[in-house]
């Protein structure tokens, strides 16, 4: 069965060839664009990011993809953001005072409190607590560990659309799922076999 072309959206904010190598290994035809009718056309499209919330979408807006990225999920294209690109399918961002996330999904992205004992940024492994049926998490076990890289967590507004949580000091929402639309907190890229099964459920999802 021949790879789904999936499209990985270029906006300067790192991490994109970790990403396209994680879905080449799974034999799928990733590729770099910001091309909007390279977009589009794609099988699947992937935000991925890392960095501060108001540069990506200073970014997001220069290079004309916020349309592309609304048009896509409203034509029903398989979509997964990935950590930064997480956050700013949201409304707003601490980080960024002032700066309209996409607002395609509902909620806030928070700095963590500090704790003690706890390092910010959240740098690590940790286990998540995953929602039965979560399309995403097909497969994969309760508890199983993901590696995070962030300051900011999520706070969704609708607790149905969250598909996973951790904890680290307080609550994550690790990932949130609604129709065709998928985000995860965490760097499935950088997350063993557990991310790569993660990364497989996506690319074999069919809106």
């Amino acid at each position: 069965m021949p790879g789904k072309k999936i499209a990985i959206i270029d906006y300067d904010a790192g991490n994109l060839r970790s990403v396209e190598k994680a879905f080449a290994y799974l034999g799928e035809k990733p590729f770099v664009t910001r091309d909007r009718k390279e977009i589009l056309q794609a099988d699947h499209v992937v935000l991925p990011g890392v960095g501060a919330f108001g540069d990506a979408m200073e970014k997001l807006i220069r290079f004309g993809l916020t349309e592309v990225i609304r048009e896509s999920v409203q034509a029903g294209q398989p979509f997964l953001g990935i950590c930064l690109g997480l956050q700013l399918l949201f409304e707003r961002s601490e980080e960024s005072p002032g700066v309209e996330g996409l607002g395609i999904l509902r909620g806030e992205v928070v700095r963590i409190p500090a704790a003690e004992g706890l390092k910010i940024p959240h740098i690590g492994w940790n286990s998540l607590a995953v929602k039965k049926g979560a399309a995403l998490f097909e497969g994969i076990a309760d508890e199983a560990y993901v590696y995070f890289v962030h300051s900011y967590y999520l706070i969704a507004r609708n607790e149905a659309e969250v598909a996973a949580t951790a904890d680290y000091g307080v609550r994550l929402h690790a990932s949130v799922e609604r129709g065709n639309l998928f985000a995860c907190q965490f760097h499935p890229e950088k997350s063993g076999e557990v991310g790569l099964a993660i990364l497989k459920n996506f690319a074999a999802y069919k809106a």
